[in-house]
């Protein structure tokens, strides 16, 4: 098991991307691939299928170069996700576990140049079970990584589906962080033709990812399943499903209201508004920051929506919250450590 010294005063960001310059050639694999092409030293494209999807730079590869960033914001540390476009679950499992692998190596040295303020959330292949809890089990117990990130369906399968209990057993009793991340590829064509893929399908795709796991059958407690995007538009939609149960006949002991404060969410919501309904819907134990560094979505600064809120909020998803998930991991660790004004955005300000 990793150890953690304890981080220095600021936010913790739990919603990060990285990839590295150089997949793995998957040209003998059946599927549609990602890939990367250098072009100079700081900069590279992300190929699809051999086309070209987006430009990136440095920061998606380089730990110096984050590890600036997060000094000018005042952020300690950053958990560090695949970008969703590799996760590929749509894709043959073979090609899909090759993938997996090589991104984990890579997150792993991305961590390990980090000073201990970088961790990683690693990509497994979903669409096969048995492997992706091996590559879990390996992500939490070999390299170190508080959890790892998946999209919100598995081709044409939810995750509400039976055949993912293997792997979502092995992440409640690891009591692993699960980042859950709509993917802009398996969004309704209909939404990119308008123009609205950002601002509505991938909010709408979570709420339904996550309305089909609150509307089935329990699940075991135990794991951090994190919806990105401030829970995307579940939280409004929430009271609603409610009344579609009783409707439907399925009244259940536990309404999805209720059931949702067993989800997390990042504070990605853009509005202080937003956050605040999020905050009631998983209660304040559940919410955690997330920026989307180093995208253009990103907020910036890292945290800016918590200056519309209290400061016992501020400082709990600011960082306590993702302070105590990682220390809860890290037991041995002095990660746990608040000391001081948890929720300072500078050491400056701390």
């Amino acid at each position: 098991m990793r150890s953690v010294p304890a981080l220095p005063a600021g936010t913790i960001d739990v919603h990060t991307h990285a990839i590295a310059p150089d997949l793995p050639d998957l040209s003998d694999h059946p599927g549609r691939w990602p890939s990367t092409e250098r072009i100079d030293e700081t900069t590279a494209r992300i190929l699809l299928d051999g086309r070209p999807y987006r430009e990136v730079d440095d920061r998606c590869w380089s730990a110096e170069r984050r590890l600036a960033d997060m000094d000018a914001e005042g952020v300690a540390a950053q958990l560090v996700s695949p970008i969703p476009v590799t996760l590929c679950h749509g894709e043959p499992a073979d090609g899909a576990a090759v993938l997996a692998a090589a991104q984990n190596e890579f997150l792993a040295e991305l961590v390990g140049r980090g000073g201990g303020r970088l961790f990683g959330l690693g990509a497994v292949p979903l669409q096969d079970p048995a492997r992706a809890t091996a590559e879990l089990l390996r992500c939490v117990g070999e390299l170190g990584f508080p959890g790892v990130e998946i999209g919100t369906r598995v081709g044409d399968a939810e995750l509400a589906d039976p055949r993912f209990d293997e792997f979502f057993d092995s992440a409640a009793e690891l009591g692993a962080f699960v980042l859950v991340h709509p993917v802009d590829q398996t969004l309704d064509p209909r939404l990119a033709a308008l123009g609205i893929g950002f601002g509505i399908g991938m909010p709408g795709e979570t709420a339904v990812a996550a309305a089909a796991l609150l509307t089935g059958r329990e699940r075991r407690p135990g794991m951090r399943l994190c919806l990105a995007h401030a829970g995307g538009a579940l939280p409004a939609v929430l009271p609603r499903l409610d009344r579609g149960e009783l409707l439907a006949g399925r009244p259940g002991e536990r309404p999805p209201t209720v059931r949702a404060r067993d989800m997390w969410c990042d504070s990605l919501a853009y509005d202080a508004d937003s956050l605040r309904l999020a905050v009631t819907r998983f209660g304040p134990g559940h919410v955690v920051l997330g920026t989307d560094y180093p995208f253009a979505a990103r907020e910036a600064p890292a945290g800016a929506v918590l200056d519309g809120l209290d400061d016992g909020l501020r400082r709990l998803i600011g960082r306590d919250n993702a302070l105590d998930m990682i220390a809860a991991l890290h037991p041995e660790s002095a990660v746990h450590d608040k000391g001081g004004p948890s929720w300072a955005r500078s050491s400056a300000s701390a």
